[in-house]
């Protein structure tokens, strides 16, 4: 990808359009609206905001790697990718596991018990929607942004921008600082690099889906 594909102005307006519609989604936040309803409904409108955004101030949505034609292939390439972190995160299990370590737990997430809501929470918004908006924003945006200083430097800072992005919360809502979040700090790399390699979004959006796809399955048969 060329390094100056993303300019200073598009990032600093895609990060202030998401800023504002976070801060709109809490300073609205009441018990009229679904949390999750209103988190999925900000996360398609900056979604929407961003790609505008690159079509019309910037070089068009092949900038931050989608292109109609390329779709279906970037889709095929991320199932591939799939299986080879599936696999590696078999072994993986199966080593710890040895040492009696059960990394299942550190991934579970607290499932509701209405299948509604785990079907549209999980699935629907934090399996789908969550993906596809993070990808549009760290790696389209933020990783063609950093590109200009490099690999390295790109995979650091947006790997460290999107687990600060999933642990801030977390932190602002509990006074004490929570465990390393391996899987966003694993998931934010390979993230980076299958985007890198393929030079297609939807690469690390398949992944990404799939992967939170699979950790919530678990959480459920659990």
């Amino acid at each position: 990808m060329e390094a100056s594909e993303i300019k200073t102005k598009i990032l600093l307006l895609s990060l202030a359009t998401v800023a504002c519609i976070e801060v709109g989604r809490v300073v609205m936040s009441n018990d009229r609206y679904d949390p999750m309803v209103a988190l999925g409904a900000s996360r398609l409108l900056e979604t929407g905001v961003i790609i505008l955004i690159v079509i019309t101030l910037g070089k068009g949505i092949s900038s931050i790697g989608l292109t109609p034609s390329t779709m279906l292939y970037g889709l095929k390439k991320g199932f591939m990718w799939s299986a080879g972190f599936a696999l590696v995160t078999l072994i993986a299990y199966l080593v710890l596991s040895i040492f009696e370590i059960n990394p299942v737990a550190r991934i579970h997430t607290q499932m509701p018990k209405d299948i509604h809501k785990i079907v549209l929470y999980y699935f629907f918004v934090g399996g789908l929607i969550g993906p596809i908006a993070e990808e549009v924003i760290f790696r389209g945006i933020l990783y063609g942004f950093f590109r200009r200083w490099g690999i390295l430097v790109a995979v650091i800072l947006t790997t460290l921008l999107f687990v600060l992005a999933h642990i801030l919360p977390y932190v602002l809502a509990h006074p004490v600082f929570p465990n390393i979040p391996i899987t966003q700090v694993v998931g934010g790399v390979v993230f980076a690099l299958a985007y890198e390699i393929e030079k297609n979004l939807m690469v690390p959006v398949t992944i990404h889906v799939l992967g939170n796809m699979a950790i919530f399955s678990l959480s459920l048969i659990r």
